[in-house]
């Protein structure tokens, strides 16, 4: 399983919110950069990047700090780099792409705008995510502050006859929160998309990540980690070997 450590962006400082709430905020850093190299170090070959400030609808001095750091860490030698946050348009993808970054993830304009949804899954296949958060079960948009009357279950299935065959799963109520993971749900939604699925939300130990490694490559392709990190409940080095199906004495 690929484990993808997080880097959130506001205004080019590397944060983590709560339950994806912009007045539950922390910084952790104001070097993505470096945060960035450390992982390298450590001995990853992907990080997850999100632009918070374009999700939020920010303005435009916040949007270039971000746009800035993204090209930044795009540059790291040895890094791959799956980002989202505020994608609308097929002209955001070719730009994100022309700095150098792996995939794309696309969240709310899969609700909004599903013509340019499915001309993206047409004209960029691998390089494009599907991201969908979901809370109690209905899918939430704009940067998950809007709960939309859409079952998830049909969302997914739509998005695969889309042509999508990459996806985040993110559980809101668990994301930074710290309270572990529901494998359930994650099997539940591998099984529907036909594909394995990134998951996020929640990881909180090491044995999160063994549980989710368990499942198997058929179900689970990889796991975002962001606040256990930050708030040092494991180093990166153990959440990879985890992710692996190593084990380590930190929990």
């Amino acid at each position: 399983m690929l484990l993808f450590p997080a880097i959130d962006l506001i205004f080019g400082d590397v944060v983590r919110l709560r339950e994806g709430r912009r007045d539950r905020v922390n910084v952790y850093s104001h070097d993505p950069l470096a945060v960035a190299q450390d992982f390298v170090a450590q001995g990853s070959s992907w990080v997850h990047v999100v632009d918070l400030s374009r999700a939020f609808g920010e303005d435009k001095q916040a949007c270039q700090a971000n746009r800035a750091a993204l090209k930044a860490i795009c540059q790291v030698p040895g890094l791959c780099v799956d980002t989202g946050g505020g994608v609308r348009s097929l002209k955001d993808i070719e730009e994100l792409l022309g700095l150098g970054v792996e995939r794309v993830s696309i969240g709310t304009a899969l609700i909004a705008d599903p013509k340019f949804a499915q001309e993206a899954a047409k004209q960029y296949p691998d390089a494009i995510v599907a991201d969908v958060a979901v809370k109690d079960g209905l899918v939430r948009v704009n940067a998950w502050r809007t709960q939309k009357r859409l079952n998830v279950d049909e969302v997914v299935k739509r998005l695969v006859s889309l042509g999508f065959c990459h996806l985040v799963f993110t559980d809101i109520a668990r994301d930074g929160m710290q309270t572990g993971i529901d494998t359930s749900v994650m099997k539940h939604i591998a099984e529907l998309a036909g594909f394995p699925i990134v998951a996020s939300g929640g990881i909180a130990t090491l044995e999160d990540i063994r549980a989710l490694a368990a499942l198997g490559p058929q179900v689970i392709e990889a796991a975002i980690v962001g606040r256990a990190l930050y708030e040092k409940n494991f180093t990166l080095k153990e959440a990879l070997e985890a992710a692996q199906g190593g084990k380590s004495d930190a929990v």
